[in-house]
């Protein structure tokens, strides 16, 4: 089980394949967590390279492990004791990075990811800092300040994998990559917006509610009004314009590296698809693609991304002796 620091009792529990305590069992932690939390994106590393799969599981893992601690409301403890230990967890993250060992049953394999390609701690750091934000700021008054927000929630964990899918050129990279992760980001946002308000947030920018004429009880009503889907629609083709300026991006990526995030495009676009034909019906509940949807996405990748495996493995790397 994994037990957050600071934090009582376990939140996630479940065998692992490995002894605790090995590198190998803090990546099935970290895939596990994958698994359970994140279907989509799981669905869309399937499509990777078993190489690459596992550092793609302990980036989730990171940021899935962060937002446990964010969000551990039912355990009763303050913001101020959250934002305590979530600074703890950072700085024990960032110590176990420098020092390159961690015996932590989730970082151990983040950091391990990290020194092997070398990511950038910026891209952590930013990620980090959004994640305190979560503890005190409840809105956003502009999509300026949301897209700061996101700049460390969801850009830098697009930046931070461009080493893993093997960017032909990470500065040219780094753009496309920024924009998938706000994509998804705001494809979250919208979907989520009647749990998120549960939660006593409202991501969508007041300055939008305001456009539309929709207050905050608006968006806790069972059934969106005129004026609520006429704001989901307008953030949803924003969403679109984001996945419009990534999709460059995707050809820049390692051959073996891209059905994954093709794959993930449609995934995730195919949620703001899902939204529109149910008339942005998301105050209830979570909208999402159906099992048989999701299985076409993926099959309809799953040939290109054997083939680019296949291709990887006839590489001549010039090994010596060879």
């Amino acid at each position: 089980m994994i037990r957050l620091p600071g934090l009582p009792g376990p939140t996630l529990t479940g065998p692992a394949t490995a002894a605790p305590g090995t590198l190998t069992a803090a990546y099935e932690r970290c895939r596990q967590l994958n698994y359970r939390h994140g279907t989509s994106y799981y669905l869309a590393t399937r499509l990777l390279p078993g190489w690459k799969r596992p550092h793609v599981h302990a980036l989730y893992g990171f940021a899935r492990y962060a937002d446990e601690i964010v969000d551990a409301m039912d355990c009763g403890l303050r913001p101020a004791e959250r934002a305590a230990a979530l600074a703890d967890w950072g700085s024990r993250f960032f110590a176990d990075l420098a020092a390159g060992r961690c015996d932590d049953p989730v970082l151990a394999a983040v950091v391990h990811t990290v020194r092997s390609f070398d990511l950038d701690p910026a891209d952590f750091r930013a990620f980090l800092t959004s994640m305190s934000m979560d503890l005190t700021v409840t809105s956003y008054a502009s999509y300026a300040d949301l897209a700061g927000y996101m700049a460390g929630s969801a850009a830098a964990i697009g930046t931070m994998m461009l080493p893993v899918l093997e960017a032909a050129d990470l500065r040219l990279a780094r753009e496309p990559a920024r924009q998938l992760g706000l994509a998804f980001q705001l494809t979250n946002f919208i979907r989520d917006t009647g749990e998120d308000l549960r939660r006593g947030r409202i991501y969508l920018p007041a300055a939008d509610l305001a456009r539309f004429g929709v207050r905050p009880a608006d968006l806790a009503r069972a059934e969106p009004s005129p004026a609520v889907r006429d704001l989901l629609a307008f953030e949803t083709a924003r969403a679109r314009a984001h996945y419009q300026a990534a999709l460059p991006g995707v050809a820049l990526l390692a051959p073996s590296s891209r059905p994954c995030i093709q794959a993930a495009l449609e995934l995730y676009g195919g949620i703001l698809d899902e939204i529109e034909r149910r008339g942005y019906r998301v105050l209830r509940g979570r909208v999402r693609l159906s099992r048989c949807r999701r299985a076409a996405i993926f099959a309809r990748h799953l040939p290109a991304a054997a083939r680019a495996a296949r291709g990887e493995r006839r590489v001549d790397v010039g090994l010596p002796g060879s």
